[in-house]
């Protein structure tokens, strides 16, 4: 629901205007990737339970984990690009290289996004390696004694698939540095606005004090998600895998809600126009007014 309020709104907004800012195009795109996200682990989790055999189906199996990882690292990176906007947006720091990049953030955050699109249509392709080995699997007959050959293709089968995980590494190396560059600033300049004001009720002061607690919140839904996700390609060397799939499915869901929520109520245009949609105020339903 958060995620189509966002694509909603934005969308509307960008189709009348016919123009639309960097900020708004991220989460816009961030936001559509999301709904194809949840619609992929809505049929991921359907079949698992209703249809497990034709779950573990190769061109089943494949098709979902080709949508899923382009999609997944998609939004990742999506998410990454929204943490550096803010960074260079807001954060204040007086290094040459930060100052570099804070004077560039337009044409630094489109080349992020021109990359993620790329190194998305990267780690789909790494799978081609993936489904080879698994269609090899399917065809050694395992009614036999376990031969040589079978055990060496399954190890080498779950080896790539955990191994690709490190294509999430470095987004969460980035948005990691980039939260806490933001939290460092925010932080020192409430500290000294409470310096310079006396008061720690100054709305100045409150609004950095209410932007840290989003950030933190960003955060803490992030880092769930990589441990969620982490456990989810983790599952094959650990009991109960189809338990800890579905345990790992729900917390994917829930961060993918609880982020979209999160950045409505940070963004003043977007947490308006979705307080007045509660409310059933008049003309809440025109982005473009």
């Amino acid at each position: 629901a958060g995620d189509g309020f966002i694509g909603w709104v934005n969308g509307s907004s960008w189709f009348k205007s016919k123009r639309i800012s960097l900020h708004d195009f991220i989460i816009t795109n961030l936001a559509v990737s999301r709904i194809v996200l949840l619609w992929i682990l809505l049929i991921d989790g359907v079949l698992l339970v209703f249809s497990p055999k034709l779950h573990d189906e190769g061109i089943i199996m494949q098709i979902i984990d080709v949508f899923w990882t382009f999609t997944n690292h998609l939004s990742i990176w999506l998410t990454t690009c929204v943490s550096v906007f803010y960074c260079l947006k807001v954060a204040s720091f007086s290094h040459p290289m930060f100052l570099w990049l804070k004077w560039r953030v337009s044409r630094v955050v489109v080349w992020m996004l021109l990359s993620t699109l790329l190194l998305s249509c990267c780690s789909a392709i790494s799978l081609i390696r993936e489904f080879k080995i698994y269609s090899v699997l399917g065809g050694i007959d395992r009614t036999r004694n376990m031969t040589e050959l079978f055990r060496r293709k399954e190890k080498e089968y779950k080896l790539i698939h955990v191994l690709g995980t490190l294509w999430d590494l470095p987004p969460l190396v980035v948005s990691l540095i980039s939260y806490f560059l933001l939290i460092l600033s925010l932080g020192r300049h409430v500290r000294q606005m409470h310096q310079d004001c006396g008061s720690s009720r100054d709305p100045s002061t409150e609004a950095h004090r209410r932007a840290i607690r989003v950030i933190l919140s960003f955060l803490f839904l992030f880092l769930l998600y990589y441990l969620s996700f982490s456990v989810l390609t983790s599952s094959y060397f650990l009991p109960a895998t189809k338990m800890i799939a579905k345990i790992g499915e729900v917390i994917t869901m829930f961060y993918l809600a609880g982020h979209s929520y999160v950045l409505i109520l940070g963004n003043s245009k977007l947490k308006q126009m979705f307080v007045a949609m509660l409310r059933c105020e008049p003309g809440c339903l025109k982005p473009g007014s």
